[in-house]
């Protein structure tokens, strides 16, 4: 999987590695390791249910970035005094390539979370 875009210690003395395919690819792979450096897990992190995780007014950039790993892009919204945070996923079992928008404000708390189906996507001949 190539090196780790990212890596995070926990207080359990356990590391998170991230792997990102992004932003060609639709996926963040996070691979627990143990202090004993003996992996525990691998899991796909952006997936619908890690998604509705995420709440705005008590989520901060800190817990997204440890559920999620690090964004494909980011910027700041000039006009709202926020930064935002994409991630590109792949909605199952339509296959649909989507888009998450995160949005913080000046203090780090989540205020908007929403997605959409990525404008590049080309639905499959047939599909509905």
């Amino acid at each position: 999987m190539g090196a780790p875009v990212e890596r995070i210690s926990l207080p359990s003395g356990d590391t998170v590695l991230y792997f990102s395919r992004q932003p060609a690819g639709r996926a963040m792979y996070a691979v627990t390791v143990g202090a004993d450096g003996v992996m525990k897990s691998i899991e796909q992190r952006i997936t619908r249910q890690n998604i509705a995780k995420i709440v705005a007014g008590a989520w901060t950039k800190k817990d997204v970035r440890e559920l999620l790993g690090p964004p494909a892009l980011a910027g700041r919204l000039a006009f709202k005094a926020r930064e935002w945070w994409e991630y590109k996923f792949r909605e199952f079992p339509d296959y649909e390539n989507r888009v998450l928008w995160v949005q913080f404000s000046e203090d780090g708390v989540v205020r908007e979370v929403f997605e959409t189906l990525d404008p590049e996507y080309v639905r499959p001949a047939g599909a509905q």
